[in-house]
Formats: C-alpha cells, structure tokens, sequence
C-alpha cells in the first residue's frame, strides 16, 4: 500500500482544526495489541476514531519494555502470558487500517521484535498494511541507518526520539534523521509517571523545534485538557497512553471515547 509519510497527515488536519475554530492540535493515542484482548482493542480504537482521535500507536508487546511504566508494562506481559504472537499483531493493524482509513496509525516495538521477525520482512508489512511510522525507543538512529533505508523505500517513517537529557548536539544530529514527526519524550523516566507541564518542559520543547521542522509529538504524562492546552502552540501532537488504559481498565471502552472528547476543548 502506497500514501504518504506522516507529515502532510499531520498539516492538513491541523489546518482543517484551525479553519474550523478548533483548537490547532491532535491527539495520538497509544494501545497494547492483545490486551487485554483485541475485541476490546477494537473497541477502545471505534470509541477513539469516533472522538476524533487522529493518529494512533499499536504496541506490539515485548517482554522488556524499557520505555514503559508499571501499567503498560503489565499489559505487554499480561498479552504475552496469553500467547500473542508479532504476526496476529500486524493482522490487528492492518484490520485496523481499513476500518479506519481516517487515523493515521503508527506500529510501536522494541528491536528485538524487529530481528526476530526479520527486520525488512518487517518493515515491508508494516509498509503493505498501511501504518503511517515506526516507533521502535530501543534502538538509537546511529544503529538504524540500514532500517531508516528500507523504511524511506517504503514511504514509512522512522519515528525519532528527543528525551530532555540529550545534549543541544545530540538533538540536531537527531534532528537530521527526522521524518514524519518527532516524539519529544516529556520528562526522565518511563511512561505512566505525572509530568510537569512548566517552563523546563517548554525550554526542551524549544530546543526541539530549533534543529528539526517535522511536527512535535509530547508524551510521558499527558492526561488532563490543561495538559493538551498547555502544549498547544508548543507541539503539533498530545500523546496520551497510560491514561486512556487506566479508564478503559476502570470504566470500559466508551469511557475512553469520552476522556477523549474531553481533552481538547474548543479554543
């Protein structure tokens, strides 16, 4: 399957926000595969398309998620325990695809995934399928120059990574790799954790927007329409995960359309 990379997705819905007189930012939301089963997968992704969520990323589970926090920590293990396998997961997104041909969706792993499937076999599903990037934290771009090739080949983007302890070089040598979108990682740790949304966060924010014209996409704490609004302006991109889990956990799948509708307020 042919389309484009990310990047005129992300402006032409962010210009169609504005032009509506809505406030000029999207939501990316991110699911474990296979937990805790994908019949609710499917119906947390049908409550979150018809909120309006824009981009979503489905995690493939690996058994050491360094990324993560203690909550999609457990989904990834929990989804493992019940036998999920990499092939069901690709099947998932590429069903996921076609029933939703209006959000864009991004494949999110850990490497170890990728060479065990065989990394080009990989790429060119994910490619075939339809998903929009890759997301693969595990796995710095100075290692990945062969699969940011094959990934270029396929008109798939390579998502690359900012985190708040790069140094300003570190940040424009990533910036030079950038496609699609960048995913600033909001603060020091794993996912989960409540982060501060105060000018330490803007300053990094800053320092990202200076080596790279590729929209910014923030994670790592995001779960509140102050949180959204605050980043309005700042990034192209709220990322919100293990909030949107922790409800669906809690309340079920229509519950998370809801949240969702909630986050981004008119402007």
């Amino acid at each position: 399957m042919s389309h484009a990379t990310l990047e005129p997705f992300i402006r032409q819905r962010l210009a169609q926000r504005t032009a509506g007189g809505q406030l000029p930012i999207l939501l990316m939301s991110h699911l474990v595969l296979g937990y805790p089963s994908l019949d609710e997968n499917r119906r947390v992704i049908d409550a979150m398309a018809a909120a309006g969520v824009e981009l979503m990323e489905l995690q493939i589970p690996f058994s050491e998620p360094i990324a993560d926090g203690p909550v999609i920590a457990h989904a990834n293990q929990a989804a493992l325990d019940r036998g999920f396998q990499v092939a069901e997961g690709l099947a998932f997104a590429a069903e996921c695809v076609r029933r939703h041909p209006e959000v864009a969706f991004l494949i999110m792993t850990y490497g170890n995934i990728l060479m065990a499937y065989g990394v080009e076999r990989f790429i060119h599903r994910a490619a075939e399928l339809g998903a929009r990037g890759l997301i693969i934290p595990d796995w710095p771009p100075q290692e990945a120059a062969e699969p940011m090739a094959w990934c270029r080949l396929e008109s798939l983007d390579w998502i690359q990574l900012f985190t708040p302890t790069s140094t300003d070089e570190r940040l424009h040598q990533i910036g030079q790799w950038a496609g699609g979108l960048c995913y600033c990682v909001a603060r020091k740790g794993v996912t989960g954790t409540r982060t501060d949304f105060d000018s330490a966060l803007n300053h990094f924010l800053g320092r990202c927007r200076a080596v790279t014209a590729v929209p910014l996409a923030v994670g790592f704490g995001v779960r509140t329409p102050e949180d959204v609004r605050c980043l309005t302006g700042q990034a192209e991109i709220a990322v919100v995960g293990t909030a949107a889990l922790e409800i669906h956990l809690r309340d079920g799948a229509e519950a998370v359309g809801d949240f969702f509708k909630g986050l981004r307020p008119q402007s």
